[in-house]
């Protein structure tokens, strides 16, 4: 039987480009060669594309060749140059192993929708959505689901520090991670918190503090037909939750540890799982996503964010939580590619 040729995409544009070519390497640990035949296109923080052997920590000095993603549908997959002439290698289906801008906001999605090739996870418009994350608010808020209190501040905006109760968070509306996000605790600290922000986005989210647990819950599936992962909670030792030090994002976390499963009462478990469904509903994701929440002391859950591409790093929620249900990545990777070629999981 012919395998699959399977593109994934790695690295990009985006402040979470070393965390991408990580869960790239663990992809392609438990990836099935004896079903798919992987091509692996880096793109380097300025942008180039490039057909490499793999994700290793230097592949761009690796044996590479310059590569594009054909946008013309009839092609079907990669252009790649060989002695100044362009070879076609074709594609069945594509995974996105992207995180943050340029990855996870709709605009590799876009490009794939034009290109015609199947992908595995969220669309264009989901992507977008979830990416802002005062959008993903306002639609969950639509569909009953409670959020914080926010505030959004635009680029050319100020906001007067006196109407705000503290402590509050003041993060880009449209980044990954914890770039760029600031607890703020007294109204002299705002000012300089939205700059830290606008660092990384022109446009500035504020929200209440939830005083609760950080939760986590991961999905995987298309529209009725989910699975839900276990739920995770984070123990933090210190300060408020970073998944990756911004300096070294690769090493992971220095002050938190993630508790699979989540230590917290079976019926807070099921509410957790029932309102990160209803959350992934809400807002159109398709393929997997990981949902991000608080469990209030009063057993309320408030949605916190939505990951599209979830981290896939050994040390990554996602993979964990649903290794923990019994779904190791090798078939995670399975489960997506079957949704996105045929829409179900099975």
């Amino acid at each position: 039987m012919d395998r699959l040729k399977v593109g994934i995409i790695f690295g990009g544009r985006s402040e979470e480009h070393p965390i991408s070519v990580k869960s790239a390497q663990e992809v392609a640990r438990n990836l099935d060669v004896e079903k798919y035949e992987p091509f692996y296109i880096g793109i380097t923080r300025d942008g180039a594309w490039k057909l490499c052997d793999g994700p290793d920590a230097d592949w761009e000095n690796g044996n590479c060749r310059p590569a594009v993603l054909s946008p013309d549908s009839s092609v079907r997959g990669l252009l790649v140059q060989e002695q100044g002439r362009y070879e076609t290698i074709p594609l069945d289906v594509v995974l996105p192993v992207l995180h943050g801008k340029l990855g996870e906001d709709g605009a590799m999605q876009g490009l794939l929708e034009l290109s015609g090739i199947p992908y595995v996870g969220c669309d264009v418009q989901s992507s977008a959505l979830c990416m802002d994350k005062s959008l993903a608010y306002i639609v969950a808020r639509s569909a009953g689901i409670a959020t914080p209190n926010f505030w959004t501040v635009a680029a050319d905006e100020n906001i007067d520090p006196d109407r705000l109760t503290y402590p509050v968070f003041v993060k880009p509306a449209r980044s990954g991670s914890s770039f760029g996000v600031t607890k703020v605790s007294r109204e002299e600290e705002l000012l300089s918190a939205v700059e830290t922000a606008r660092q990384y986005d022109s446009k500035v989210l504020i929200e209440e503090a939830v005083v609760g647990s950080e939760i986590g819950c991961a999905i995987l599936g298309n529209e009725l037909d989910l699975m839900a992962g276990e739920v995770d909670r984070i123990d933090l030792s210190h300060g408020f939750f970073r998944i990756h030090q911004e300096d070294e994002p690769e090493t992971g976390s220095d002050n938190s540890t993630a508790i699979v499963p989540a230590d917290i009462p079976a019926e807070s478990r099921l509410l957790v799982q029932e309102t990160a469904m209803a959350v992934y509903r809400a807002l159109g994701c398709r393929g997997l996503a990981r949902v991000d929440l608080f469990l209030k002391e009063d057993g309320a859950v408030v949605l916190n964010e939505v990951n599209t591409f979830p981290g896939m790093t050994s040390y990554s929620r996602y993979p964990r939580m649903m290794a923990a249900a019994g779904v190791p990545l090798g078939e995670v990777i399975d489960l997506t590619v079957s949704l996105a070629l045929t829409g179900k999981s099975r």
